[in-house]
């Protein structure tokens, strides 16, 4: 069979860069990134970013090319992800991409909604009415101007009700009616290989923890450090990474460095499970399998021997 792409998705600390790099050697690939935080070049450690020696093995695309301070969307990601699938595929390449975020993989796959990017103005408009009104205001604002939308979303989801707003002054419209018009998909579904990593519970969550302390050892608070000193906004997607908010109260002395680590594993732990919910309810048709069985199945399928 003829491939188009592999894509290999799972949970935090799953091992999918691993496979990605062997898979990637094994076939003449390009790993791509599809993490949503791996994109950003200030946080190499506390994203468990690729080393620089496993990047020097073979091409990798994507990672770290973002700079922390801009507000790094769906849609900037497919249009990057578009224009490294076709470099692959122009050097005879297979594009390989590896990541957690499911929402870039369905993009990928089913077509991106034609939300327009939200000014800067407006953005700030928002924020300053987040600061001033709390995150109840702010949701109650959004209910007076879209009650479906609202009644969609946790009053206490910031982000996502901060969006909501911002496009419903840009565009006038509610984000609801975007979603429902979608471009046509990047990859085609019909020639592609996925994979969901599902390792046992018990053991990626020990996994998760032995990481997170690993990461500390290896300077993540050196990376929070530098990045707290830049004095940006707070909800941007990279202030926002798991095991930051802890580490940064460690730093203003709000936090002790074992309730730091503690509160990192604990919303790292707590990711994953939102990953396993999120594949299994939004990307069903992907098959799941244990990491250790990963790579023969999908030298399998993509027509190599094992």
């Amino acid at each position: 069979m003829s491939i188009d792409a592999i894509l290999i998705a799972g949970p935090t600390a799953s091992g999918k860069s691993a496979l990605a790099l062997t898979l990637a050697e094994r076939l003449g690939g390009v790993v791509i990134n599809a993490d949503s935080m791996q994109v950003y070049r200030d946080l190499r450690i506390i994203t468990a970013r690729p080393t620089p020696d496993e990047e020097a093995r073979l091409p990798h695309r994507l990672y770290g090319h973002v700079d922390a301070a801009v507000n790094y969307s769906v849609g900037h990601y497919v249009a990057d992800a578009r224009a490294a699938i076709a470099e692959a595929r122009a050097l005879g390449r297979v594009p390989v991409l590896c990541g957690g975020t499911g929402l870039y993989f369905k993009a990928l796959t089913q077509g991106l909604s034609k939300v327009p990017p939200v000014p800067e103005e407006i953005r700030g408009v928002v924020r300053e009415k987040l600061e001033r009104l709390g995150p109840e205001g702010l949701h109650a604002e959004l209910a007076a101007r879209d009650a479906g939308e609202a009644a969609r979303l946790n009053v206490r989801d910031r982000l996502r009700v901060a969006r909501a707003l911002e496009v419903l002054l840009t565009t006038g419209r509610p984000l609801a009616a975007w979603h429902a018009e979608t471009e046509a998909p990047v990859l085609d579904g019909a020639r592609l290989v996925t994979v969901f990593l599902a390792p046992e519970r018990t053991a990626l969550y020990a996994r998760i923890d032995a990481r997170f302390v690993a990461m500390v050892e290896a300077g993540a608070l050196d990376e929070v450090r530098a990045l707290d000193a830049r004095g940006l906004d707070p909800l941007l997607p990279a202030m926002r990474s798991h095991g930051f908010p802890g580490l940064l109260k460690l730093l203003s002395g709000e936090m002790s460095r074992d309730d730091a680590i503690r509160k990192g594993q604990q919303d790292t732990r707590h990711y994953a499970k939102r990953q396993f919910t999120w594949f299994r309810h939004q990307l069903p048709d992907w098959p799941w399998i244990a990491p250790e069985q990963a790579l023969a199945d999908l030298l399998g399928r993509a027509g190599v021997s094992a």
